[in-house]
């Protein structure tokens, strides 16, 4: 079983990422996990091209979180790369494609394995209805503070 907490580390951690509008936040994000070797240069097209069909925004409260993902062909090793955004960018929500929502955090991930997608986004779903955890976390000023905030709301959960 792929564990979250293994997927995460400080060097995938954007703290106040700037960026025009969604496609933008993707495409920075898309081009750190290229940079760090955790995906193909097809993942920015493909992840781009998901969005637009299946889009990610998810109405967690407070602070909205986006979850960009896609196949896991594009994949070279599992990381999630999660980003405060200096803004509020606008993503289309999951479960209304034509509402837009205000998003404040990305997590984007790069699963290798197929069959471990759909746990690790049930595992993240947890971690994102826990409305103090994720203000703890958005509120973090260091990568290593929104790492552990990250981790100690994951084993709130166990």
């Amino acid at each position: 079983m792929l564990e979250i907490s293994n997927l995460l580390n400080e060097d995938l951690i954007l703290l106040d990422l700037e960026a025009e509008d969604c496609e933008d936040v993707i495409k920075k994000m898309s081009s750190k996990l290229i940079e760090k070797g955790y995906v193909k240069e097809s993942y920015k097209q493909a992840i781009l091209k998901r969005e637009q069909t299946f889009p990610t925004g998810l109405d967690t409260g407070e602070i909205k979180i986006a979850i960009p993902h896609t196949d896991s062909t594009h994949v070279i090793k599992p990381g999630i790369l999660v980003a405060k955004l200096k803004n509020e960018i606008e993503f289309k929500d999951m479960g209304n494609p034509s509402n837009k929502l205000k998003i404040k955090m990305v997590f984007m991930l790069a699963v290798k394995d197929p069959k471990a997608q759909v746990p690790v986004l049930t595992k993240l779903m947890g971690i994102f209805s826990d409305q103090k955890g994720i203000k703890k976390i958005y509120e973090s000023k260091t990568e290593k503070e929104l790492l552990n905030s990250i981790l100690n709301t994951i084993d709130s959960k166990k």
